[in-house]
């Protein structure tokens, strides 16, 4: 799309107005003491050509020469040329805005959200599920048609587009990653997302990066250059065909539970901080696990520590404490996940 170009646009205006007063004092030098004529001031002539600029055409001033009226003939015509050539400008300019905002250069305002650098229909499958768990989400293409099918599906509160070179780190800010939770690398090969990483942690040393690796065997590698999580596409795979020809109940579950639950019969494992306020701080795990299954029919599965180091306790002792900033693993099903919604009034997750 053709953008407007401002420095031209206010030349024109200026040209414009210069012509019509050079001709609105000819017009009223022809006009001025003319016979019948009732143009006999600079008032006079403003009036007439405001009126005739607004097609309003009073009548009650008009011009009476020959000349004059050839002047007023000019314009009444330009006067369609004008008002085209506002209206194009205008138009062409709110065009622009939109495609601004569709193209992420006015910037976001999500925190504490995922980016996405990459696109793809992996990436699509990951968005449906985050938002689905009301996760805001912000996603970096270099691919112009991309940002057009994003917008089809999503809108603008749930999904930020940023149209930009994946290498112009300055740009990334208008996605806010530096307040991003974590940032999803989907770049198409490991080397190129190695590469990126590398990258990428000299300018946001400090957030949270996640791969999905073709070769398994690089886990240790992109750990060492600095990703949080590394996750073996084949490895997932694999062990969840392994799983289904030997126990494919289990595995039917275990496919359920990794993915958002969209209907109140469908199970999900989630996780929820405890806060200071909440009453399971202090408290045995024993005693949360059968008050949860009490008040909110969920089970508790596990307790993240995250002093001194974070750490996940699978089906602890029962001794162990609950602690302010803890996290909560709980398996669930929707009905579940809205009571504890209202008993822990925070959403799940980091």
């Amino acid at each position: 799309m053709k953008r407007p170009n401002y420095r031209t646009f206010g030349f024109t205006i200026a040209f414009i107005a210069f012509a019509y007063g050079v001709l609105i004092f000819i017009m009223l030098y022809l006009e001025k003491g003319a016979p019948g004529s009732r143009m006999n001031s600079l008032q006079d002539a403003m009036w007439f050509v405001v009126a005739t600029f607004t097609s309003v055409g009073y009548g009650d001033i008009t011009p009476v020469t020959y000349w004059g009226r050839m002047i007023g003939f000019v314009f009444l015509f330009s006067t369609l040329g004008i008002y085209g050539f506002v209206i194009g400008q205008i138009a062409n300019f709110m065009s622009t805005l939109k495609e601004q905002k569709e193209m992420g250069l006015n910037g976001s305002r999500f925190s504490n959200h995922v980016v996405i650098i990459g696109w793809n229909d992996f990436a699509q499958s990951v968005i449906t599920h985050l938002i689905a768990a009301g996760r805001q989400v912000a996603v970096v293409t270099k691919d112009r048609a991309t940002i057009d099918i994003i917008r089809e599906y999503y809108s603008f509160d749930q999904v930020f587009t940023l149209y930009s070179d994946y290498n112009n780190f300055d740009l990334l800010e208008k996605a806010n990653i530096s307040e991003a939770a974590i940032v999803f690398i989907n770049l198409q090969d490991d080397t190129e997302k190695l590469v990126y990483i590398i990258n990428i942690k000299k300018h946001y040393a400090n957030l949270n990066y996640v791969v999905t690796l073709d070769n398994g065997n690089l886990k240790s590698t992109f750990h060492n250059a600095g990703v949080t999580y590394a996750i073996s596409k084949n490895e997932i795979s694999s062990k969840l065909l392994a799983s289904y020809i030997y126990e494919p109940d289990v595995a039917l579950f275990s496919e359920e539970i990794i993915a958002y639950a969209h209907e109140d019969h469908q199970y999900d494992i989630k996780q929820f901080r405890i806060t200071g306020n909440n009453g399971f701080a202090n408290t045995p795990y024993e005693k949360a696990f059968f008050d949860l299954k009490k008040q909110c029919n969920v089970i508790l599965i596990g307790i993240v520590k995250t002093t001194p180091t974070r750490s996940f306790i699978r089906n602890p002792e029962s001794n162990v404490i609950i602690q302010e900033n803890d996290y909560l693993v709980m398996l669930m099903d929707r009905k579940g996940e809205d009571r504890l919604n209202r008993l822990f009034r925070m959403e799940e997750g980091l």
